[in-house]
């Protein structure tokens, strides 16, 4: 007779081998798999939770150190029955799965056990409804498991809870749960100190709502498994608001007290609230958008003050589920561009809406909107190429019954809505008139002073192009050429006026201004005035990876902020170049040749203009 167990085509799977399988379940670290714990305390109504961490002297080689061997929380929330305690650490099972209960933060039936087996092998679960002194106790060993136990789920039973858990804390409430892990061994940080130092910042910034309110307080505890009288380190969590609109947060002073971001737009049309039609209802996705005020940014090293470090750790789109945070999505952020950290966006949703947003089941993302996100991201990119448009794109959603269509229309609110922000941060700290244009006075006009005069011998030497063709025409007549032609590119007037004076003024042969216009083109080169203007399309991500990072006030900029523009341009140019060399690939042998000599021809006039005025 075959053994079932070893019949490879029975569908019996033993429970030791799923166990373990179940264990690499994807928590990015330990302060996500707490967090598991804290949603359900939360979902229980506790008002007051404690992370509690134990640590004990242990041989390692020749030495003793304290790591942590026990991880614990507390909360006073309602506590389980023995039929929902049963249910506790099953896979898959809970008392919120069905459509009608998705309220609050529990839906998947797997964050208790899923979260524990990430972290370690044997999980303890007391829990009591009138009274410690009933606390009913239930559970999961892995190493049972793997040692032949059956993998069933031993009976609830009342038992006392060890006394160290009642000296640590600061008191069991009439009702709550008390989940304890042992044998340690998947834990990202070894140390109490480390896993609360850790968890600060995440915890705060995912309950931070709940945290605000005052509706919960959570309380952070490593100590001394031998002497539980030693504490390592004690913390009361504080909101970390990545929009930092909030008072009372973990933000460094002054911005501890006090909002150190601003509201984009009014405080009544400060939220903006798109509705989803999903299974026939309607539901409410609602986003909220803030800036960094001039006042935090206006000090030279503004990036490298504790608040400017403590913005660098809360960069990203935070994804708000049930007044919970899921995770920071950074598919819009600009990498290399240290700014980043002085906004702050929110995306808040129902859990109703969970399929539609790709929420995972150990809730750290929401896929479905990272994806349209990308999306957005794309289409901004490539609005004046042959790409599928914002409208055609939702449409094929729509057409083929896609969750994710209605998606779209926020996406592309939410990329059009940064790109105002960012204009508002780069516009901070530069020393601008009024209208927007530095003083012709104020501008660095030495590379244009350098290429006039490397034209000019050019021009002694028979190399004549178009411009030179109006060298005989007064400041006047030129000024108002140049002026003419820079306004119908696009530039404003005022400006435009100033760049001609300028440049006629103080006899320079290039005019450089930039503006947004429809073409694949990067910039534009046009002769008037007998000079050459060159205008360069602010929509080409060329000018964003490039130029713009390289434009700004540099006194402004902290070391970091410099590193990381100067990435930013490396990567530009980088890319600026594959794209040439691929478009030389990609051409016939007869226009290849023509490219090839261009290239030579300008590398030719490059190397003249670069060169220093000595070689």
């Amino acid at each position: 007779m075959i053994n079932t167990e070893q019949n490879i085509n029975n569908t019996y799977v033993p429970p030791s081998l799923a166990i373990e399988a179940m264990r690499d379940n994807g928590y990015k670290n330990t302060a996500y798999a707490v967090a598991e714990l804290l949603d359900n305390s939360i979902q229980a109504n506790a008002t007051q939770i404690e992370l509690l961490c134990a640590e004990k002297e242990t041989n390692f080689g020749s030495r003793k150190v304290k790591n942590l061997s026990q991880i614990a929380i507390l909360d006073n929330g309602e506590g389980m029955n023995e039929d929902v305690l049963r249910m506790a650490l099953q896979f898959g099972n809970g008392t919120r799965l069905s459509k009608e209960k998705r309220t609050g933060m529990g839906r998947f039936g797997m964050g208790l056990p899923a979260s524990s087996i990430s972290q370690c092998k044997r999980v303890d679960v007391w829990s009591w409804q009138n009274g410690v002194e009933n606390a009913k106790h239930i559970y999961l060993d892995i190493n049972e498991i793997k040692n032949g136990k059956n993998g069933i789920m031993p009976e609830p039973k009342i038992e006392e809870i060890p006394d160290i858990w009642k000296e640590v804390s600061s008191g069991f409430g009439k009702s709550g749960t008390l989940i304890v892990w042992s044998s340690l061994d998947k834990l990202m940080w070894r140390k109490g100190k480390t896993v609360i130092e850790n968890s600060e910042l995440l915890i705060g910034r995912m309950y931070r709502k709940f945290l605000e309110s005052d509706k919960l307080r959570i309380r952070m505890l490593s100590f001394d498994r031998e002497n539980n009288n030693s504490i390592i380190i004690e913390k009361w969590a504080l909101p970390n608001d990545p929009l930092y609109l909030m008072g009372n947060t973990s933000c460094p002073a002054p911005y501890n007290d006090e909002p150190m971001f601003d509201m984009l737009g009014e405080k009544e049309n400060y939220e903006t609230k798109f509705i989803v039609n999903f299974n026939g209802e309607n539901h409410e996705i609602v986003t909220r958008f803030s800036y960094a005020k001039s006042d935090a940014r206006k000090t030279v090293q503004a990036g490298s003050l504790p608040h400017g470090k403590h913005a660098q750790k809360n960069v990203g789109i935070s994804i708000v589920r049930a007044g919970r945070e899921l995770e920071l999505d950074q598919t819009l952020v600009l990498q290399h561009d240290a700014r980043e950290r002085w906004w702050g966006v929110e995306v808040e949703f129902p859990p109703s809406l969970d399929e539609v947003m790709g929420v995972s089941n150990n809730k750290q993302t929401a896929s479905n909107f990272s994806g349209i996100l990308q999306y957005a991201k794309e289409i901004a990119d490539t609005t004046s190429k042959s790409e599928k448009s914002f409208h055609a794109l939702k449409q094929e959603l729509e057409e083929e019954g896609d969750p994710r269509a209605p998606l779209m229309e926020i996406a592309l609110f939410i990329d059009r809505q940064l790109s105002t922000i960012r204009s508002l941060i780069q516009a901070q700290n530069k020393g601008q008139q009024s209208n927007g244009t530095k003083r012709h006075d104020e501008v660095d006009d030495s590379a244009e002073r350098k290429a006039t005069a490397d034209t000019q011998e050019r021009a002694d030497k028979g190399f004549v192009g178009e411009s030179d063709k109006d060298k005989d025409m007064s400041e006047e007549e030129r000024t108002a050429k140049i002026k003419e032609d820079l306004i119908n590119t696009g530039v404003d007037e005022n400006e435009a006026e100033v760049l001609a004076v300028r440049s006629v003024s103080n006899n320079l042969k290039y005019t450089f201004a930039k503006t947004p216009f429809e073409s694949d083109a990067f910039f534009s080169v046009r002769s008037k005035g007998g000079g050459i203007n060159i205008v360069l399309n602010t929509r080409h991500d060329a000018y964003t990876h490039l130029v713009e990072v390289l434009e700004t006030d540099y006194e402004s900029l902290d070391i970091e902020e410099l590193k990381g523009r100067l990435q930013e341009a490396g990567y530009g140019l980088k890319l600026l170049l594959m794209a040439w060399a691929r478009y030389e690939d990609e051409l016939p042998t007869p226009s290849k040749s023509n490219a090839e000599d261009a290239r030579k021809d300008w590398g030719r006039i490059a190397k003249k203009f670069l060169s220093s005025p000595n070689e």
